[in-house]
């Protein structure tokens, strides 16, 4: 039986993702201005439409994505989950499948675009706020035993900069010691040989940079970064 009816839509496939920086101590989101209907003229997460005649999969649309709207390629870009139902786009049925990246601050960001800081975020449309607080959650989560915040820290970078990005994610202060120990389990960074920073009041620290192998995935230990 062909029950197959009028009112029957074709599905919406998307991609958005979810691009988080780090500024002055601050946990923040990228958004744009929606050029188009629905929702035209608010901010919303970097995304766009499944492109099947050109994207090999949809981790290929999101950077596709990014290179259009941002001029950015993202080096570590994770799935984050599938949001879907007939109630999140008032164009008919749809799926988006979101991605989260972690990159150091932008400098030059595009017309419409604006970092927003994660806990004063306006009212977002379609489902934008469920998945940006689905990835600070995962984002969070995977800090604690991986080398995910490494992203976030513009190279080169000292160990002291990068525990501060790490306990900016975590929420809490990390012993030195105990940081510096899990920072050779995870073996994710090297120094680099003969940089040091200009030091200023204080004595010139190591300068480091994020392994080759590791930069478009991740490292993880076993036990929590923050134990």
């Amino acid at each position: 039986m062909n029950r197959t009816t009028n009112s029957e839509s074709k599905l919406i496939c998307t991609v958005d993702v979810v691009l988080l920086t780090l500024h002055e101590g601050q946990l923040q989101v990228l958004l744009l201005k929606r050029e188009r209907e629905p929702f035209a003229g608010a901010l919303a997460l970097p995304g766009g439409y499944v492109h099947t005649d050109e994207d090999q999969s949809c981790a290929d649309a999101a950077q596709r994505v990014l290179r259009a709207k941002l001029g950015l390629q993202s080096p570590y870009l994770e799935q984050l989950a599938s949001f879907s139902g007939p109630g999140r786009d008032p164009r008919g049925w749809s799926v988006s499948v979101a991605y989260f990246a972690l990159v150091p601050a932008l400098e030059a960001l595009p017309a419409g675009a604006q970092w927003r800081a994660v806990d004063k975020l306006p009212a977002l449309p379609f489902d934008h706020g469920r998945i940006v607080a689905t990835a600070l959650e995962r984002v969070r989560n995977k800090s604690q035993y991986s080398s995910l915040p490494v992203h976030l820290c513009p190279e080169p970078f000292t160990l002291p900069q990068l525990q501060a990005v790490y306990e900016a994610l975590l929420g809490e202060p990390i012993n030195p010691v105990s940081f510096r120990r899990k920072m050779e389990e995870l073996d994710a960074i090297e120094a680099i040989p003969g940089a040091k920073s200009s030091g200023g009041a204080h004595r010139p620290a190591q300068l480091y940079r994020v392994r080759e192998a590791f930069r478009e995935r991740l490292k993880v230990v076993g036990r929590a970064l923050k134990a």
